[in-house]
C-alpha cells in the first residue's frame, strides 16, 4: 500500500474514533439521548408557546423525556389548565420531571402537578395553593374629575367587575363561588397528583408558600435537586447516563411583550398567582 493510502486510512480511523467519542461521549461508551426542556419564566399569561413546545416534544420520537424549568409565581387560571392539561398529555408518552427554580407557586405549582418527578431547590418558594381575583376600580377617581358612565345591560350582573363601580355584597358572594370553584379543582388536584388527603391538603392550601424544603416534608414535592441533579434524575429514568438537552426556538412577539399585559391590567382575571 502506498503510503498515501496509508496516511488516508489512518486520517479515516482518526475520524471515525473522534466521531464516536463526540457521540458517546468522552467518559467511553455512555449512552446518549436527547431530553426536551421547556421553560416556564415570569406569569403565566398564555398557554400558547408552553403548549406548542410541550406537544412537539412528545411528538418527537428521538426525545425520551421532558424537563419543565418552572420559575413563575402563577398567573392565569385558564392558561395555567391548559398548561396542566397538555403536561399530563405528555406525561402519558413522555417521562416528564419539573425543576423548579427561584419560584414555583400557586399556578406554577398547578401546572408541575402531572409530572413524574418534582424536584425543586431547598430555598425554591413554592405551595400557595390558591385562587385570587383582583381588578382596580376607579369609581372615587372619576367621581372626583367627573366622569361619569351610562350603562344598558340585559341584566344586573352584566357588568359585575366593571372598573367604574364596587361590587355590590350580592355580586361579592357570586365572586366568591366563582373563586371556590376553582379553589376546589386547585386542592382535588393537589389531593390526586400528591397522593395526600383531601382534609390533610386543605390544612395547607391556604395561600401560604414553603420552601422546598418544608414542601419535601409535608409531601408537595418529590425530591430536592439543582436543575443538574434534575437532569441526571431524568437520564436514569430513561436509562440514559448523558441526556442531551434540546431547547425549542423562542417566539416572542411585540403583541406578546407589551399589548396583551396592558390589556390585563385592566381585566377582572382568575388567578392561581402569589403575590
Amino acid at each position: 500500500m502506498k503510503k498515501t493510502h496509508i496516511i488516508i486510512v489512518i486520517a479515516v480511523v482518526i475520524a471515525i474514533i473522534t466521531g464516536l467519542a463526540i457521540g458517546f461521549g468522552m467518559r467511553g461508551f455512555a449512552i446518549r439521548g436527547d431530553v426536551g426542556v421547556v421553560e416556564i419564566e415570569g406569569m403565566i399569561l398564555t398557554s400558547k408557546y408552553t403548549v406548542r413546545d410541550l406537544k412537539m416534544f412528545a411528538d418527537d420520537p428521538s426525545i425520551k423525556a421532558v424537563i419543565l424549568r418552572v420559575d413563575s409565581p402563577g398567573g392565569i387560571v385558564a392558561a395555567s389548565q391548559e398548561i396542566y392539561d397538555q403536561v399530563a398529555k405528555t406525561a402519558e408518552s413522555k417521562k416528564v420531571v419539573v425543576s423548579m427554580a427561584s419560584v414555583a407557586a400557586s399556578g406554577a405549582y398547578y401546572i408541575s402537578l402531572p409530572a413524574d418527578v418534582i424536584c425543586a431547590n431547598p430555598g425554591t418558594i413554592t405551595g400557595s395553593i390558591s385562587v385570587i381575583m383582583d381588578y382596580p376600580v376607579f369609581e372615587e377617581l372619576l367621581d372626583k374629575i367627573g366622569i361619569d358612565f351610562e350603562v344598558i345591560k340585559s341584566r344586573e350582573h352584566k357588568d359585575i367587575g366593571a372598573p367604574y363601580r364596587h361590587l355590590t355584597d350580592e355580586e361579592k358572594e357570586l365572586m366568591q363561588d366563582v373563586i371556590m370553584d376553582v379553589y376546589d379543582h386547585f386542592v382535588d388536584a393537589t389531593a390526586d397528583a400528591r397522593d395526600l388527603p383531601r382534609d390533610s391538603v386543605l390544612k395547607f392550601a391556604d395561600g401560604r408558600i414553603f420552601t422546598g424544603r418544608q414542601a419535601k416534608d409535608i409531601g408537595l414535592i418529590d425530591t430536592l435537586a439543582s436543575f443538574e441533579q434534575a437532569v441526571d434524575i431524568t437520564g436514569e429514568l430513561v436509562g440514559i447516563e448523558e441526556p442531551f438537552l434540546v431547547y425549542p426556538p423562542k417566539r416572542m412577539s411585540f403583541i406578546d411583550l407589551f399589548i396583551k399585559p396592558a390589556e390585563r391590567l385592566l381585566m377582572p382575571r382568575l388567578q392561581f398567582l402569589w403575590h
